[in-house]
């Protein structure tokens, strides 16, 4: 069933590039957020614990490879009903305890509201971080994120990661259509093509450019693979996310380097948008994807522009 919104008014939501990419693009020298003007070391932490928080959601194993002392620990307290369950693991052993659920694994998307540094003399730095985890558009818990970062031969590393996670009271899990929006684009830059089904719902349809129609979410995932195939690097954005009515597009901007035995080679930048049609439970009931097919190709063949 498509699903009624009571949305009247057209809403724009234009999004930053720094989370809702598979890497960080922070160039500039100061960033203000919450009224605080943050300084390029600090910076560059922020990035590092999005670009975390971004692998964990769309289990990216090999990145947190890169970015965690193999020394780390996590400790965690999940609270429910005010009863806290605690534990303290070496990462490598939850590393490898989350590799074997294999398919049982979801996507989630964390985005942090607010930030704490301290920073002891270049080398050791402590951050607080309050996020909020969402599945599928639906805020589901507060998580208060501790991590200790040291520099291991001059570049920062996760020493230990620490959280509280709370559920969220049931009045505040409320469907949220740009959480939903910025999942997908997280997800898309998995390599990891299920994920992207998952937002689909059982019957769901997406379709390329008034192409064939790609029905149901084993369809799907085959459709996300073919392009994470061509583009072992891909990275989507999300641009802009316009809704009104029954009716949702979403903007995007993908890029990626064809770097694979008998690709091109080449780098392609390419923007697009998909219509969405949602069902009552908050899922993709069908898409209608849009770019430019003969500009795409040509990039495949010669690369981009800039």
């Amino acid at each position: 069933m498509k699903k009624t919104w009571s949305i009247v008014i057209l809403t724009l939501v234009v999004v930053s590039s720094l989370f809702f990419s598979c890497q960080s693009k922070s160039n500039k020298t100061e960033k203000v957020v919450e009224g605080h003007t943050w300084n390029p070391e600090e910076l560059e932490l922020i990035a590092l614990v999005e670009k975390l928080l971004f692998a964990v959601g769309n289990s990216d194993f090999k990145t947190l490879d890169s970015i965690v002392s193999d020394k780390a620990n996590l400790a965690s307290a999940i609270i429910r009903d005010g009863v806290s369950k605690n534990s303290v693991i070496p990462i490598d052993e939850y590393f490898e305890t989350q590799k074997k659920r294999g398919q049982e694994r979801k996507p989630f998307y964390e985005p942090v509201k607010e930030y704490k540094i301290l920073i002891n003399k270049g080398q050791i730095a402590f951050v607080w971080a309050d996020a909020t985890l969402h599945k599928y558009g639906v805020p589901r818990t507060n998580n208060i994120d501790n991590f200790t970062l040291m520099k291991e031969d001059g570049e920062w590393k996760f020493i230990n990661i620490s959280f509280t996670n709370t559920a969220l009271p049931e009045e505040l899990q409320k469907f949220d259509i740009a959480a939903f929006a910025k999942s997908y684009a997280q997800v898309w830059c998995s390599q990891r093509p299920n994920f992207v089904s998952y937002f689909f719902a059982e019957d769901g349809v997406l379709q390329i450019n008034e192409g064939e129609r790609a029905e149901g979410t084993a369809t799907i995932t085959n459709v996300a693979k073919g392009f994470m195939e061509v583009f072992p690097d891909m990275v989507v954005s999300m641009d802009s996310l316009i809704t009104k009515s029954e009716k949702t597009r979403f903007y995007w901007t993908l890029t990626g380097t064809n770097d694979v035995p008998n690709g091109t080679g080449k780098k392609v930048k390419i923007s697009g948008f998909e219509d969405w049609t949602l069902n009552d439970d908050g899922l993709i009931q069908e898409s209608n994807r849009y770019f430019d097919e003969k500009e795409y190709q040509r990039q495949l063949q010669f690369g981009t522009d800039n």
